[in-house]
């Protein structure tokens, strides 16, 4: 089976805090103490950018957490199943199929934070008053603050890093 054209993955959508906690809150705080070896994104290699409708990759020394935003509030996260030497193949609708790539030098930001050491794992609960209210981006703490948080950008990933936004509410693993 394929999802997004990459061969053997089947995303498992949740929503809400208490789904993801339960489902995936102990594997993610397991994370805290380990490296950041690489942070894959697929990149439309005509457009040249960032394809964030497939998953975002992050390698912990060899533990990769995969995750994937839809629609306004579900959030998939899966564990080991995407080779990044492997391309992605996806169509749209019968258009001609993207040409995708795994990179993880593609963007400064998830670049940056390679070889820094995970502090720990927290779950963003947007309570802002929209259609994104109980939208769970989970976020990752390095070693000296830095961040970064993988959130829903209207049914497509979206980084974010520093900060989260004051209509986020914080819960830690």
């Amino acid at each position: 089976m394929t999802f997004f054209g990459i061969e053997g993955y089947e995303p498992r959508w949740l929503s809400g805090r208490g789904a993801i906690t339960a489902a995936h809150g102990a594997r993610l705080a397991a994370l805290a103490g380990r490296r950041l070896s690489h942070a894959w994104l697929a990149w439309d290699l005509d457009d040249d950018s960032w394809f964030a409708d497939c998953p975002v990759l992050l390698d912990f020394s060899g533990e990769q957490v995969e995750l994937c935003h839809w629609k306004f509030d579900e959030l998939s996260i899966t564990w080991n199943t995407i080779r990044p030497a492997a391309t992605p193949t996806w169509t749209d609708g019968g258009e001609p199929p993207f040409r995708l790539a795994w990179r993880d030098d593609a963007r400064a930001g998830p670049a940056g934070l390679r070889g820094r050491d995970l502090a720990s794992v927290e779950l963003l609960a947007w309570a802002g008053a929209d259609l994104a209210h109980g939208m769970v981006a989970p976020r990752f703490v390095f070693a000296g603050g830095d961040s970064v948080a993988v959130s829903n950008g209207l049914d497509e990933n979206a980084l974010e890093f520093g900060a989260p936004d004051p209509a986020y509410r914080a819960h830690p693993l």
